[in-house]
């Protein structure tokens, strides 16, 4: 039944420091605003957090990964950042960050924090200075200030757009021009300045001094631009982003920038960790990022945007599989996250889309390397595409590039019959919950055996306890057409191999799967048939193998 391997080293580092912790991680995307409000305004905080970091333990995750809680004018709900060293009273103050950080650690959790260093905020202190300057200033320098075209220069210096619709240059009333690969409010640092490069190695020593387990790098693919900054001589840039060359994303010289990142973490103890937020045309370049003398890890965009359809998905993990190995790092999974629609809607919504996600979480935690939970997924929500007008305030819906993010963060609900649902002691969230969402609180599936959450926390104790999970290689097996079916294997102590199977199916009709073992969890119903099994439509299953 064997077809081919795909091995993965389980550690390419120094001996004696095998099971590097975020090599297999579980890794909980918590949005900061939508996960729990303990102050009663309707927006989530810090307090609230901490309050709920038993839940998270319970659940089986090994580490929280923090969107954006420092001080912050919201324009683009706190990547836009005006004080990278404090909070933002919103969200609480740096004794609950020192509080939340401690009693995580206490709890066997890491915390991972983002960090926003392609832009600032336009309330920066930087960037008001560099409004009061002159142009040429040495403020100026720490951004990326240019002239315009044209005989009075009255037209950006090029054609780049932002990723937010709109071209990606403001003129101020001198005559420049700043430039914003995002909102306006987010004029880009000049990642040549030497200035830039020693203020961040300050943010993230300070953060790591304050006991942060590690970065999650936004736009790291964007700090450097090409030299003489040319046009990209297309419009409509945003739908090349992630599949072809800009001279704005994803240039070599971005990984200076890496390696001097990585020498700074590797001068603390704990494995401190970075993750990059990059989008890169191809797997081998997204490989580029985590080579051993960069950052950690990378999310895996390319598995998130791929189709419910077995070979399409087979060839992104083999991919993946074989851009991580070229470069000694673990491949990364994510369903969903801050950014994108909710997988159940993407998967088709209704019952066949919550079908789909059961079966794609246990195809996600069975795969080899790190896997990113976005917090709701593990409760099967949907996206909310209903949402009033004038709740929306995503930035990229506003300046016309696309239905924006809103959807897709809207608060979680924890309990109760009636939004919203226990979020906070409030009467409301700032995006308010669906009435609907009441059978998928907290609270109900933790009484439903069968729920969502029931199999997220069953496969992620599994996955803790089994030697087989987590880290290492994959090997693929022949079943039915429409079919994912592989093993993963190690050897147990003593000798004796224990091993994993994981079947997916993903056509549109029941097929009969070789019985592989004896069965550990399954997304859905399935029955025995002689010594196969029935496998219905956008089902999972695990087999436990011993001595095979």
């Amino acid at each position: 039944m064997t077809q081919d391997i795909l091995a993965v080293p389980a550690d390419t580092g120094p001996a004696g420091e095998a099971a590097r912790w975020w090599r297999d991680a579980v890794i909980y995307q918590v949005y900061v605003r939508s996960f729990a409000d303990s102050g009663g305004d309707g927006v989530g905080d810090l307090p609230g957090i901490r309050s709920r970091l038993p839940y998270l333990a319970g659940l089986g995750v090994d580490a929280l990964w923090l969107t954006p809680f420092y001080v912050s004018p919201m324009a683009d709900f706190g990547y836009d950042v005006a004080d990278h060293r404090d909070v933002d009273p919103m969200f609480g103050t740096l004794d609950d960050a020192r509080g939340l950080i401690g009693d995580a650690h206490a709890r066997g959790l890491r915390v991972i924090v983002d960090v926003v260093p392609n832009h600032t905020s336009d309330r920066h202190a930087w960037f008001q200075a560099a409004l009061a300057a002159p142009p040429g200033s040495p403020e100026r320098a720490r951004y990326v200030f240019r002239d315009g075209q044209g005989p009075d220069g009255a037209e950006p210096p090029n054609d780049w757009e932002s990723v937010f619709g709109g071209p990606a240059w403001t003129r101020l009333p001198d005559g420049q021009w700043y430039l914003h690969l995002f909102a306006a409010e987010q004029p880009d640092l000049d990642w040549e300045n030497p200035e830039v490069r020693a203020e961040f190695d300050g943010i993230l020593r300070f953060w790591l001094d304050l006991g942060v387990d590690g970065f999650r790098v936004d736009v790291a693919h964007g700090l450097v631009k090409a030299p003489g900054l040319p046009d990209v001589g297309h419009a409509d840039q945003v739908e090349m982003l992630g599949t072809a060359v800009l001279p704005y994303f994803d240039q070599d010289a971005v990984h200076d920038v890496h390696r001097e990142w990585r020498r700074l973490l590797d001068s603390y103890g704990g494995e401190r960790i970075a993750v990059a937020e990059a989008w890169a045309p191809t797997l081998e370049r997204l490989a580029l990022y985590t080579r051993p003398d960069e950052l950690h890890q990378a999310f895996n965009f390319h598995y998130l945007t791929a189709p419910w359809d077995a070979s399409g998905m087979r060839a992104v993990i083999e991919e993946s599989l074989r851009s991580a190995e070229s470069v000694g790092a673990p491949a990364t999974w994510v369903l969903s996250n801050h950014d994108v629609k909710r997988h159940v809607t993407r998967y088709g919504g209704g019952e066949a889309g919550l079908r789909r996600a059961r079966a794609a979480a246990l195809l996600t935690l069975a795969l080899p390397g790190s896997a990113y939970i976005y917090q709701g997924e593990e409760l099967g929500l949907p996206e909310v595409l209903d949402l009033p007008e004038e709740f929306l305030q995503d930035p990229q819906h506003a300046r016309g590039a696309g239905s924006g993010r809103d959807g897709c963060r809207v608060p979680l609900p924890w309990e109760g019959e009636e939004p919203p649902f226990g979020f906070g002691s409030g009467a409301a969230s700032w995006l308010p919950i669906p009435p609907s969402w009441r059978d998928l609180t907290v609270a109900a599936q933790s009484a439903d055996p069968g729920s969502m959450l029931a199999l997220y926390r069953e496969a992620l104790r599994v996955r803790r306890g089994h030697p087989a999970l987590g880290d290492g290689g994959l090997r693929w097996l022949v079943g039915p057409p429409g079919t994912l079916f592989f093993v993963r294997e190690t050897t147990a102590g003593g000798g004796a191999r224990r091993s994993v199977a994981c079947a997916v199916n993903m056509s549109g009709r029941t097929v009969r799967v070789p019985t592989y073992g004896t069965t550990l969890l399954a997304s859905g119903p399935v029955r025995a048939d002689g010594d196969c099994v029935a496998l219905p439509p956008d089902t999972a299953l695990w087999w436990d193998v011993e001595d095979r």
